[in-house]
């Protein structure tokens, strides 16, 4: 068969997939071109990282100082500091946030009210829409030491108040509790989505066995969706170092910023406020490493363990 006739077939199969494909392609295109642009192409401005950035230089005249500024990052005294302070934040959310959404979904799942159910989950979907200045501000309401309701109960029961908002020691729970609050409805999606698809034979089998609705959804339910949720885990420990700017800046004061100050809030003050853009670049590109090797090394225990992982 000679080269021509080749191309000619390979061009023959190329229009014929194009044609089936085309819709396919096109619905994919806008998403391809909003992590090319906002998301690949930004990433050329992390060599700043490695130079004393000038913005009336520019990337070609600034100057050329390699690991400097992470050396200053991990030498400082501010860096065990942000690591206790996101790490703390972090795990507790991993602790306690992580299930909720899981074990939400678990109970609306055995809701057989379908009216009921839905309007269930309208309402546990809500505080998602909310945004984190209104959800702040609902929290001072509720806990400022000087009319919270909150405070007025305590002080009627024990004639003393406490000071949530202003106590370093309460920072952590108080982030974790909004976050539960404001994301466990929405986060139950994915997961009742994954139990659409559980076989019903199944559970119709282990009722025939005489299996209740705890042990249906200890033995089939779970098992059901362990993949799912992995996956989700997988994808919660790489982000162990973001704890998210907007709402720990909004909690944020100045009797609780020991406790408050996190690699997010770091990086916009040192480099938006102070102007420190290579540093805060650094800062910035310390903490996306950590979240992709966290990533990879999830993803590789899970394989080990006999799980799928996220590829």
């Amino acid at each position: 068969m000679s080269t021509q006739s080749v191309t000619v077939r390979k061009r023959s199969r190329l229009k014929k997939h194009w044609n089936e494909q085309k819709w396919l392609y096109l619905l994919f295109l806008p998403g391809f071109l909003y992590f090319i642009i906002f998301k690949y192409i930004p990433m050329s401005g992390i060599v700043i990282a490695f130079q004393n950035f000038s913005p009336y230089a520019g990337f070609q005249g600034s100057e050329w100082v390699g690991l400097y500024h992470f050396k200053n990052l991990f030498m400082g005294s501010d860096f065990m500091m942000l690591l206790t302070n996101t790490l703390g934040i972090s795990l507790l959310s991993l602790v306690f946030y992580f299930p909720a959404p899981i074990i939400l979904a678990l109970f609306l799942n055995e809701i057989r009210s379908k009216k009921f159910k839905r309007v269930a989950q309208t309402f546990v979907y809500i505080p998602h829409f909310i945004s984190f200045v209104i959800v702040a501000t609902l929290t001072y309401q509720l806990f400022n030491i000087s009319d919270g309701i909150v405070n007025q109960i305590i002080e009627a029961i024990t004639g003393n108040t406490v000071n949530f908002l202003g106590s370093p020691k309460y920072f952590r729970g108080m982030i974790v509790g909004q976050s539960i609050w404001k994301e466990t409805g929405y986060g139950t999606i994915i997961f009742l989505a994954a139990l659409s698809g559980v076989d019903t034979q199944l559970y119709e089998a282990a009722r025939v066995d005489g299996a209740g609705r705890w042990r249906l959804m200890w033995h089939i339910t779970l098992p059901a969706i362990k993949g799912t949720i992995i996956i989700m885990l997988i994808l919660r420990v790489g982000s162990i170092l973001n704890t998210g700017y907007e709402q720990i800046f909004l909690m944020s004061n100045d009797l609780n910023i020991a406790k408050a100050e996190v690699f997010d809030t770091y990086v916009y003050r040192r480099g938006i406020i102070q102007g420190q853009y290579s540093y805060a670049t650094a800062v910035g590109l310390f903490k996306s490493v950590v979240g992709m090797s966290m990533v990879l090394t999830s993803n590789w225990i899970a394989k080990k363990s006999g799980e799928s992982g996220i590829y």
